[in-house]
C-alpha cells in the first residue's frame, strides 16, 4: 500500500487500548497502577462477551497512559494467563510504552528493581534507550525513550520502504540458496 492510498482510508487517530489476557486482575492492577502508575480507570465485569453473545464470565480492566490511551487485560477468572506462542522468540513480542527522558527511564528501572523485577537494559538502539522486563503475565514490556531529534527521524522515514524491499529480496535469496 502506498501513502497515497491511504487516504481513503478512515483516519486513524491514536491507540483506544491493546488488551491481552491476564492470568489475576488484582495481581495485574497492583503492577500496572502500583509499580508502573498507570491508574485503573475502567472495569467492566460481564458474563457474555457482547461481539460474539459467547457465554465467557469476565473482567476487563484499563489503566490509562498519560495520551489517553489504555493497556486493558482480562481476567476470566480461572488463573491462567496467555500461553506465549511457540513459533516465536519471547523478545519478539512486546509492549513498548514511551516515558520522557534517560533519567526517567533509569528511575524506572530502579524502582521496577527494588520491587523484585529482573529488568534488562539499558540498552542503547540508537534511536531509543530502553528497558526491558515481564509483567505478572508473562506479557514483556519495554519502557523507551527517543535518544535523536524528529529531523533524524525524518531522514530514517525516507529510507523505511527501501529498507523493507532490501530485506524481501535479502529473504528471497536465502530462501532460493537454501
Amino acid at each position: 500500500m502506498t501513502a497515497s492510498s491511504t487516504a481513503d482510508f478512515v483516519p486513524i487517530r491514536s491507540l483506544h487500548h491493546f488488551a491481552w489476557r491476564c492470568r489475576d486482575c488484582e495481581e495485574t492492577r497492583h503492577f500496572y497502577e502500583d509499580l508502573l502508575g498507570l491508574p485503573l480507570v475502567h472495569v467492566i465485569k460481564s458474563d457474555v462477551v457482547p461481539s460474539t453473545g459467547e457465554y465467557c464470565p469476565y473482567v476487563h480492566i484499563f489503566f490509562q497512559m498519560r495520551d489517553g490511551s489504555y493497556i486493558a487485560f482480562f481476567d476470566l477468572g480461572d488463573d491462567t494467563a496467555a500461553q506465549p506462542s511457540p513459533n516465536t522468540p519471547a523478545w519478539v513480542n512486546h509492549l513498548a510504552l514511551r516515558v520522557d527522558s534517560v533519567a526517567e527511564l533509569e528511575q524506572a528501572k530502579a524502582r521496577l528493581q527494588a520491587a523484585g523485577i529482573e529488568v534488562l537494559g539499558v540498552t542503547d538502539h540508537h534511536i531509543i534507550r530502553s528497558i526491558y522486563f515481564f509483567d505478572p503475565n508473562g506479557i514483556r514490556l519495554e519502557l523507551t525513550t527517543p535518544t535523536v531529534d524528529g529531523a533524524e527521524m525524518n531522514q530514517l522515514a525516507r529510507r523505511a520502504h527501501q529498507e523493507v524491499r532490501d530485506w524481501t529480496a535479502f529473504k528471497a535469496r536465502r530462501k532460493a540458496s537454501a
